[in-house]
């Protein structure tokens, strides 16, 4: 299978996800720009291979009479050779324990390694869960289950680093929320208001996930998710975590605001500041330009 129909396949998968599934409660896609990327590669044959994997959420809510507000999460990303390589999912549940949730996952794998290899399988990931994820938040690992399995020692931390831009930042109240989030998820980066806004967090991927559904929320001309960073920590402790930030906090960044409401900041000053931190190259993804 080429690459062209690898993609055309998850192309239609996602659309198939979104027709059976059109509320956010349900369904929904955490990169479109990688979802465009993907479809102008699908549509032009010059065209290069996308950037970056196409990452969405799929809510499930078993059908289980006793627990009725049970939910869980499926984090997804399609590696850019899926379906010839399986999807990376990591189902969660506030209601799941650590040791109950890498149970789960390690199980989720299991079925789809041996039942839907080289095949489009996110519908059938997603009835496995919603048929058997409820029944892991009582399950205990048996002490013959937690030696033969190392998933404790080697659980995978995934670091991720969104880059978001937004048509203009102005209401304080919005920019107050973005401070106060990435305080309470514990990450870093830094908010530039204005026309346009550019807003990059850093840290823990559910933690980002967690402020981009919240900050996407509410009420934009428009935003979106323009890159995003992804880097495995095998069993990554605090200190491999602060390793990897390129910030130390998130705050608010004016470059010599000027125009006539003083919403429009000084790019240049943004490219030397992205330089320092070694992020030059996010500036020609937001503005098309090089920088200088």
């Amino acid at each position: 299978m080429t690459n062209r129909e690898e993609a055309e396949i998850q192309i239609s998968e996602l659309d198939l996800l979104s027709s059976m599934f059109p509320y956010e409660e349900e369904f929904v896609v955490t990169d479109q720009l990688a979802v465009a990327e993907l479809k102008h590669y699908v549509e032009n044959e010059s065209a290069e291979m996308p950037s970056s994997k196409v990452h969405f959420i799929l809510n499930v809510k078993p059908e289980v009479s006793n627990a009725p507000m049970v939910k869980f999460s499926m984090a997804c990303a399609l590696p850019f050779k899926y379906p010839a390589v399986l999807p990376e999912i990591t189902v969660r549940s506030s209601l799941l324990s650590r040791s109950q949730q890498l149970h789960l996952n390690s199980d989720l794998k299991t079925y789809l390694m041996q039942n839907c290899s080289g095949e489009p399988c996110m519908l059938s990931a997603r009835e496995w869960v919603k048929d058997h994820a409820a029944a892991y938040i009582d399950k205990e690992l048996s002490s013959s289950s937690v030696t033969t399995s190392n998933a404790t020692q080697s659980e995978v931390i995934m670091f991720t680093r969104l880059w978001i831009y937004s048509h203009h930042i102005y209401n304080k109240q919005k920019r107050k929320n973005i401070i106060d989030w990435a305080k309470e998820l514990s990450l870093s980066g830094f908010c530039m208001p204005g026309k346009p806004g550019v807003v990059c967090v850093e840290g823990l991927q559910s933690s980002c996930e967690e402020f981009w559904s919240r900050v996407r929320r509410l009420t934009w001309k428009r935003i979106l998710i323009r890159h995003r960073e992804d880097v495995s920590l095998e069993g990554g402790g605090h200190a491999e975590i602060q390793k990897q930030r390129k910030f130390s906090t998130l705050e608010e960044k004016c470059f010599d605001a000027h125009g006539a409401r003083g919403n429009h900041m000084d790019l240049g000053q943004l490219y030397r500041f992205l330089e320092e931190k070694g992020c030059a190259d996010i500036f020609q993804m937001y503005f098309g330009v090089e920088g200088h």
